[in-house]
């Protein structure tokens, strides 16, 4: 089948499969004529990719799974082990998004959203201390940008 109906059949645009076949994930045959004949195996072999990439696992993880796939001697410890990394990196990144939605939610509810000038929002971004944090209104105030 020419890429069309691989793109078609695996869900994944043209583009991202040449971009497989460049970095050598993928090796569809070629017809007498030259193009590419990808077979129900590549599309298969793409399909596992693009499920591969839709859990967050890199084009390398995706090179190792796909050996490990291709092996049928692997143990599945081997593949469980680098599902786990996987997932240490997602619960890492949970909790970094996490911690920073608390910040900035932090940070909407004490910014009056009002007329003033004053903005812990701005503040934060800056690395200023929160406004009367260890100084006088009257030092907040000259210190502050006049408009």
């Amino acid at each position: 089948m020419n890429i069309g109906d691989a793109s078609e059949r695996s869900g994944l645009p043209a583009k991202t499969i040449r971009y497989y076949e460049d970095i050598g994930l993928l090796k569809p045959g070629r017809s007498e004529n030259g193009y590419r004949d990808y077979s129900m195996n590549d599309v298969h072999r793409l399909k596992f990719l693009q499920r591969s990439r839709s859990l967050g696992f890199s084009v390398e993880e995706c090179r190792q799974l796909l050996s490990l796939y291709g092996d049928t001697q692997r143990e599945s410890a081997d593949v469980k082990a680098l599902a786990q990394i996987k997932l240490g990196e997602i619960d890492r990144k949970i909790a970094e998004l996490q911690s920073l939605r608390d910040t900035l939610r932090h940070l909407v509810r004490n910014c009056h959203g009002d007329a003033r000038p004053d903005c812990p929002i701005l503040d934060e971004l800056a690395g200023k201390p929160a406004a009367g944090a260890g100084k006088s209104a009257a030092q907040d105030k000259e210190l502050s940008p006049r408009h």
